[in-house]
């Protein structure tokens, strides 16, 4: 008798071949067979009318905190991912000892948005190299499965202090940061991950860039160049603004620099690249040089474009400014007073006016109307502030508090960063159709309160697959299963075949959907985060055992911290 059998489904395996009629028996945690089965199944799911895929796979996540409070891997859990990869762009929890967990946290609080009491509340620090961090990660309760990046900034920050936030490594630091690079990789570390990026700070007061930013390009070059002399891991990079420069020159000299770094350390090279960046047809033209060089590199797309996710029960972009601080501090009943009062309201559009604006990491930036919508559907056709502002004839921040007077505060607007926004359905095909693209920059785990990504393999098969019909389902499916295995050499994950393990999907094309996000204080301490499920996921199932069944949680906790060897990542 087989652990699982699930009956009269259609089979879409990953690969993005033709899709077929079949059972599926799981036994253990493996699938074991696969076409019209007779044999019975301890636990059977009755598949009619529904797809069987692979479990999904997002190769982009910042879950390296969340996985000690949330046993469930939320919100990815509920968009049928089953794999996760985290401690992308150089932040993790490790290596650092208990007593250097200030300077690691410094690096993630406010670039990644990740609630330092939570963190604090919530994290016991019982590790201090990156092996041990592991150790420790492979004990804890876990839904679904987990593989760990060693970024870049934790480990400058172990071996160097405070000296990581300030100075160039001497060479006692090179050789120290080697050593514990290569012991990560030896326990199982999935690849090494860096940043670039001016935009990721420290918390303020403070606001420098985070400990990888002030290493040099060199020492950056050494570490990836270790890691391709073992022939083991991934390089993940969070780039340097030069490569959106307006500046061709520039743009061409950072990417010429990427693509010699491919080549001479033979290891494979990742990076962000939604449609819509600066740049982002040089990036495309940069990934089949590199390959033509006899490099290897891909890029990391997204389904709709980077959005802020705000409402006045969370954050909005005039928060900080005195009037609206002021005002926001109030009980909400006296919000509403405030939000109808005409003198009150005029001051509060003209804060909104003067006030200098965030530009750090994924806080939420100036608005611009005509790329914020009034979020109404979780998938498409939400109206734009600006045209709905016309549409009343008034000021889109006087349409804000409207709607939010309307809704009792529920009311979410999406706002899109112009530089991250794909400009039109062709640009965003691009990338995403691109053969040396894989779509998964979820950000899951980061930037909680303001950022919900977590939905973007939903909001594939919803928009990009239903509506659009860019895709077929099969395209679709291999673009979230078989291609991050591949790239993130998972061996016997992303494929719907004899032998796989049985971390699987089985849903309704026609349904599937995410759904409109709410805002919940459910993390340690409290602290705010979105929270997103979808629709049209009859089950999900990690390990062959059965762990969601229409969005609910079973218990069943079959998730395992996936370490990689010589022979691939187990």
């Amino acid at each position: 008798m087989y652990d699982l059998v699930i009956r009269n489904g259609t089979v879409v395996d990953g690969t993005g071949l033709p899709k077929y009629r079949a059972d599926v028996a799981v036994s253990g945690d493996r699938i074991a067979a696969i076409g019209r089965i007779a044999e019975k199944g301890k636990e059977e799911i009755d598949a009619t009318g529904q797809v069987v895929t692979p479990g999904f796979i997002d190769g982009h996540t910042h879950m390296d905190a969340q996985v000690f409070w949330d046993p469930l891997g939320s919100c990815s859990c509920w968009h049928g991912v089953t794999t996760v990869v985290m401690g992308n762009c150089g932040f993790t929890l490790a290596p650092g000892a208990a007593k250097q967990s200030d300077l690691v946290i410094n690096n993630i609080e406010r670039a990644e948005d990740i609630n330092r009491k939570a963190m604090e509340a919530a994290i016991p620090w019982d590790w201090t190299t990156f092996r041990e961090y592991l150790d420790v990660v492979d004990q804890l309760p876990k839904t679904i499965n987990y593989a760990a990046n060693i970024g870049h900034s934790a480990l400058r920050t172990y071996v160097m202090g405070e000296r990581a936030f300030e100075k160039p490594a001497t060479a006692d630091d090179m050789g120290a940061m080697e050593h514990e690079l290569l012991d990560a990789l030896d326990a199982g570390a999935i690849g090494f991950t860096s940043s670039r990026s001016n935009a990721h700070r420290l918390p303020r007061p403070d606001e420098r860039p985070v400990a990888s930013v002030h290493a040099s390009w060199e020492e950056m070059s050494r570490l990836v160049c270790l890691m391709g002399r073992t022939g083991r891991g991934i390089f993940e990079y969070a780039r340097e603004r030069e490569c959106r420069s307006p500046d061709p020159a520039v743009r061409k000299s950072a990417n010429d620099r990427l693509l010699d770094l491919a080549v001479t350390s033979g290891v494979p090279i990742t990076f962000g690249m939604p449609a819509g960046i600066p740049g982002a047809e040089d990036h495309l033209k940069l990934l089949d040089a590199t390959a033509a060089a006899g490099g290897r590199m891909f890029g990391q797309t997204h389904t709709r474009g980077i959005s802020h996710v705000l409402s006045f029960k969370s954050q909005l972009q005039f928060d900080d400014f005195p009037e609206w601080a002021r005002v926001r501090a109030l009980p909400l009943e006296a919000q509403r007073k405030a939000f109808r009062d005409p003198a009150q309201r005029k001051r509060l559009v003209e804060d909104t006016e003067s006030g200098a604006y965030k530009t750090g990491g994924g806080e939420p930036r100036k608005p611009t109307y005509e790329n914020m919508y009034v979020m109404r559907s979780p998938v498409s056709g939400n109206p734009r502030v600006a045209e709905l502002a016309a549409s009343r004839n008034v000021h889109p921040v006087e349409l804000m508090m409207d709607l939010a007077l309307e809704s009792d505060f529920n009311q979410l607007f999406m706002q899109f960063d112009a530089n991250t926004v794909p400009k039109s359905e062709e640009e965003a095909l691009a990338t995403l159709k691109h053969p040396r693209t894989v779509m998964t920059f979820s950000d899951s785990g980061a930037h909680v309160s303001l950022i919900m990504d977590s939905s973007i393999h939903t909001h594939l098969l919803a928009y990009w697959v239903r509506e659009r019909g860019a895709f077929t389902l099969e395209e679709a499916v291999r673009m979230i299963t078989l291609t991050p295995a591949m790239a993130w050499s998972f061996t016997d994950r992303g494929l719907l075949r004899q032998g796989c393990i049985a971390d699987l999907n089985v849903f309704d094309p026609g349904t599937i959907a995410p759904q409109i996000p709410t805002i919940e204080h459910d993390l340690p301490t409290g602290a705010c985060r979105l929270k997103q499920k979808s629709g049209g996921i009859l089950a999900t199932i990690i390990g062959g055992k059965v762990a969601f069944r229409n969005g609910e949680h079973t218990g069943a906790l079959g998730g395992k911290l996936l370490r990689s060897t010589a022979a691939g990542i187990r």
